[in-house]
């Protein structure tokens, strides 16, 4: 984690802090699945930003308005959102087509998280795929 994002965490509570650093350890480890090794870290509209050249970026916070709540945010010009509401609307909460709603007190849905991760971290390979090859 660079110091830009390391320092921007600081800024949060620490549940949030520790529920943030928990999806930085897990986008690090989609991308050593996916053998992507050119996430490049930083901070987009205030907030921790992770982005490849075979992917849409991805970024992650907490907001003071929503204090349970922290986020993973994706570009709303793509079929990313839909596509996890499609497959996951049962175990993750959206908010319209940007971004996926988790709760600080509930334990992260570590493989629906994992497989949006992929997805984002994949999109201009995959975004001609229906529902993005899931």
């Amino acid at each position: 984690m660079q110091q830009e994002i390391k320092n921007r965490l600081q800024d949060y509570p620490k549940d949030a802090q520790s529920a943030l650093s928990q999806l930085d350890v897990l986008i690090y480890s989609v991308a050593n699945d996916l053998e992507i090794a050119d996430i490049t870290e930083s901070i987009k509209w205030g907030e921790p930003c992770y982005s490849c050249k075979t992917g849409s970026p991805i970024r992650c916070d907490w907001k003071l308005k929503t204090p349970q709540q922290y986020y993973l945010f994706f570009n709303c010009q793509t079929k990313l959102v839909d596509t996890f509401r499609e497959l996951y609307a049962e175990t993750l909460t959206f908010q319209g087509n940007r971004a996926i709603v988790l709760n600080l007190n509930e334990a992260l849905p570590e493989e629906a998280i994992r497989q949006c991760i992929e997805m984002a971290l994949n999109y201009k390979k995959i975004k001609h795929l229906p529902l993005l090859g899931a």
